[in-house]
């Protein structure tokens, strides 16, 4: 059986940027504003190539409300399922430069943490040097040369959960556990950051929904998701427009948006969780929902994560939760 929490409530705090920025995190969750900078995203490929269209955009969601950002230029969708291949591995200076333009220009134009998703270290080192605040790194260190980046940065690194290469780890998926197998592999993800020499209040950890995870396994994963609170780590929720969705709700990646503010207004009801922080490429959709924990925009699979969860969170207004405009 997963690993029990402690319930609490989100308690307010701050995390220490690189450029000697703050994130303040409040009673509420944080809103990650995603955008792709690539030619081949499951969800939004090829639309913010052009660099002045990505700095419209990203400006775009900030207005919407996004508390921070997060800007990748190399597509991570997983192979070996609905994927196939999954995506091809770009070179670090193909990636720099889709994303040393946008970085740059967007650094003077926003006021909000902008974090930059990447698992080479090279690509890191040069983004934290262009402006970035922290790096989110789905490989959870697996390069030590952006582990070493960060350590110098004394700047956040989300370290997020996977098994496997990313061109094959939807094939022969298998946990005992799941819940409890990822809290002790984040563990130990987070046990080497500190070997690298970065500082525990420096990590934030996500559970990795959709990386080497079946559809139930999400879903099981979403349903237990205060007992991440065991790490005592912020944690980073990223479900947004996921194939699992479309197991429940079946559609393309461009039709989920329904199943992805389920899937987050559940997450973001979660009282144990520390500091959530929600990724989302829709901000107004996703900040209404969470004001209202609208969950009948798709209630197939809000009831679908509830079935084995003994108390569900209400679908009513949480005030202590509200985001203000």
């Amino acid at each position: 059986m997963p690993t029990t929490a402690t319930s609490r409530v989100h308690q307010p705090g701050t995390f220490s940027l690189a450029r000697g920025g703050v994130l303040h995190w409040q009673a509420r969750p944080l809103i990650m504003g995603v955008l792709n900078i690539t030619p081949d995203s499951f969800s939004d490929g090829g639309q913010w190539m052009n660099p002045d269209a990505a700095v419209q955009r990203a400006r775009q969601m900030v207005a919407q409300g996004a508390d921070m950002l997060d800007l990748g230029a190399e597509s991570t969708r997983p192979g070996g399922g609905v994927y196939g291949s999954g995506a091809e591995f770009v070179p670090a200076q193909e990636e720099l430069r889709r994303l040393l333009p946008v970085l740059e220009s967007l650094r003077d134009q926003v006021s909000v943490p902008i974090s930059v998703d990447t698992r080479k270290g090279s690509v890191a080192r040069a983004a934290l040097g262009a402006g970035a605040d922290l790096i989110n790194d789905i490989s959870a260190l697996s390069d030590p040369t952006l582990a070493a980046a960060v350590a110098e940065a004394g700047c956040p690194v989300v370290l997020m959960h996977s098994r496997g290469v990313l061109a094959s780890m939807q094939e022969d998926i298998t946990f005992d556990d799941v819940v409890a197998e990822v809290i002790r592999e984040l563990e130990s993800d987070v046990e080497r950051a500190l070997e690298f020499g970065i500082r525990r209040r420096c990590v934030l950890i996500d559970p990795g929904i959709g990386f080497g995870k079946t559809a139930s396994q999400n879903l099981e994963l979403l349903r237990h998701l205060d007992d991440l609170a065991v790490l005592d780590l912020p944690v980073l929720v990223g479900a947004s427009r996921k194939s699992f969705i479309a197991d429940v709700v079946p559609s393309g990646a461009p039709d989920r948006l329904a199943g992805s503010l389920a899937a987050v207004a559940w997450a973001a009801h979660h009282p144990a969780v520390t500091a959530p922080i929600m990724g989302a490429r829709n901000i107004e959709q996703l900040k209404d929902s969470l004001k209202s924990a609208d969950i009948e925009m798709s209630p197939d699979l809000y009831n679908e994560i509830c079935r084995l969860t003994p108390t569900p969170p209400p679908a009513t207004d949480r005030s202590e939760n509200r985001v203000e405009d």
